[in-house]
């Protein structure tokens, strides 16, 4: 029996189904979300901002709210609780760091898109490496 999931999660659809999965499949399980910001990406845009604020810790949870209050929702529609961590850099390395301490992960197939260019390149990179390289299992949510 599984008795603590991981669930990473982005504002996307997919992470908001692979959460809806995990509370459904796995009514005694304690659920934690997490939710990475500072994601590097090809300008640097969100990693610096969040590395130039005086309160960095603030600023990160701050910006993870919206994702949580998105999942505490989603928790209180089927009358359960979640935790909630923050992370900051790169999601995968975020996943992969603290996944030993949950018997599974599950994740949505796809992130959040900054854009249909990128779409291509990124979909799935998350998921994929996660699943290629964690010591758990992996569940990955459509």
């Amino acid at each position: 029996m599984l008795s603590r999931i991981l669930v990473p999660m982005d504002d996307s659809d997919h992470a908001g189904h692979a959460l809806a999965y995990a509370l459904d499949n796995f009514p005694d399980a304690e659920v934690t979300v997490l939710h990475v910001v500072g994601v590097p990406s090809m300008l640097m845009g969100e990693a610096v901002g969040l590395a130039l604020e005086d309160d960095m810790e603030s600023a990160a949870s701050e910006r993870a709210e919206p994702v949580f209050e998105r999942a505490r929702e989603l928790a209180a529609e089927r009358d359960r609780d979640i935790d909630t961590v923050v992370g900051v850099g790169h999601p995968a390395r975020n996943v992969l760091d603290r996944a030993e301490a949950y018997d599974t992960v599950v994740l949505g197939s796809h992130g959040a898109d900054w854009n249909r260019a990128t779409r291509r390149f990124l979909v799935g990179n998350v998921a994929e490496t996660v699943l290629r390289r964690a010591t758990v299992p992996v569940t990955v949510v459509r």
